[in-house]
């Protein structure tokens, strides 16, 4: 018999008896335990099955199931074994203190503690509300991100950070096509995404790209083991007028296990083991970070859709521009194209002016990505490597360029256009 129906205490979370199914409930409490806690946290271990019986998370899970099957010693001891091993994990040391707790007197909610900061309870309960919402909902496995289109060869991996799930998806490139990887727990911004503008404690939403690495010995203990900035602002930002600087993926304080859920100046904080592994994969330059407010998940055959109807996109404007008739080149821009300050306009003048010097041009196109951008249908995101040529000038270079789908036509149409 278990220690709390020994003496006569009980654990309970939001008023019920655990001895059930851990769900989320709306009112006060960002999670209760109550009947069935083995459907949420299936036994048999379909929901952990990626994980390592040692992994963090999985410890703390597996603690929440043997507390609803009423088996307080199995969950103090896989607490006690995490917590060995991760003594900073405040959220483990909650549940640790309530399992206590309950032998001598009901637990009517998540963290009991008497004289505890209010706000620092409700962060814990929304990272335990975050942590269980995922290994209720696990990644659907005939499912795949809606954003990874194409991957280039030598992108070895993609990450993407779904702001409303707390989560962190790993995916790597096999054969251009994205195969999920792995997955964790993140912070972001205080104030949620759709960033605006500096100071505004928002994490921004978007295509971006890993820029460089910050090791641990060039920052503040506050960063944790490093930091890998990201492109924010995009070029897609800056025609939308936002702005700001410094948005990195990044550690946690020494002190400190995990954040909240929401916790962060904007950035994207996993914890420091969680930094370590997801380094090891990230190329500077390369690594797409798609950060999304909403993970949205669609059919592999939807992606090779789309990505098809873009590739004949880009491959009719190659060669259009080796036509040389600039009319039907310019046709694949939109009115509200812009690049390097100009608009449609003055880069019609200036296309219209270089082609009237040329006798031929050759375009090759090759080591291509396509990402469809976060929370929209008509926006794509393509790179690849561009071999230009003709009887006067030859160049090779990284290229860039936005492509939307054009509401009145139902074309796709280039809205921007530079270096990559």
């Amino acid at each position: 018999m278990a220690d709390s129906a020994r003496t006569g205490g009980a654990l309970k979370y939001s008023g019920f008896q655990i001895r059930g199914q851990l769900t989320i409930i709306a009112a006060g409490i960002a999670f209760c335990c109550c009947i069935g806690i083995t459907g949420a946290l299936a036994r048999d271990g379909t929901t952990l099955a990626k994980a390592s019986p040692t992994e963090p998370e999985t410890l703390l899970l597996n603690s929440l199931r043997e507390i609803g099957d009423s088996r307080m010693d199995s969950a103090l001891s896989e607490i006690e074994t995490l917590l060995k091993a991760n003594p900073n994990f405040r959220l483990a040391q909650l549940i640790k203190g309530d399992i206590l707790l309950s032998r001598t007197r009901a637990i009517n909610s998540l963290g009991n503690v008497p004289g505890a900061s209010p706000e620092r309870i409700t962060d814990l309960r929304e990272e335990a509300r975050a942590r269980v919402q995922h290994h209720r909902e696990p990644v659907p496995r005939d499912m795949t991100p809606k954003y990874l289109l194409q991957m280039q060869p030598d992108q070895k991996y993609a990450v993407i950070a779904d702001i409303g799930k707390s989560r962190l998806y790993m995916y790597q490139n096999v054969g251009g096509e994205a195969r999920y990887l792995a997955d964790y727990y993140i912070s972001s911004g205080k104030n949620g995404s759709q960033k605006l503008k500096e100071g505004d404690q928002k994490t921004p939403i978007g295509v971006y790209f890993v820029t460089s690495s910050l090791p641990r010995k060039k920052l503040t203990d506050f960063y944790g083991s490093g930091a890998f900035p990201i492109s924010y602002p995009n070029e897609w930002d800056k025609q939308q007028g936002r702005n700001g600087f410094g948005i990195w993926l990044h550690g946690t304080p020494s002190d400190t296990y995990s954040r909240a859920p929401r916790a962060s100046n904007g950035c994207v904080v996993l914890a420091n083991q969680d930094l370590d592994t997801v380094a090891t994969s990230l190329q500077i330059g390369l690594t797409p970070v798609i950060i999304s407010g909403e993970m949205e998940w669609v059919k592999p055959d939807d992606v090779i859709a789309l990505r098809n109807e873009l590739a004949q996109h880009l491959e009719k404007w190659r060669r259009n521009w080796e036509s040389r008739n600039v009319d039907t080149y310019l046709a694949h821009y939109g009115k509200t194209f812009s690049s390097g300050g100009q608009n449609l306009a003055g880069w019609s003048q200036h296309k219209r002016q270089v082609n009237a010097a040329k006798s031929w041009i050759k375009v090759g196109i090759s080591n291509v990505g396509m990402f469809l951008y976060p929370g929209r249908d008509d926006l794509a995101v393509v790179n690849f490597m561009q071999d230009y040529s003709s009887n006067n000038l030859s160049n090779k270079m990284k290229k860039r360029q936005y492509w939307m789908k054009d509401k009145e036509q139902g074309r796709w149409k280039i809205i921007y256009e530079g270096a990559a």
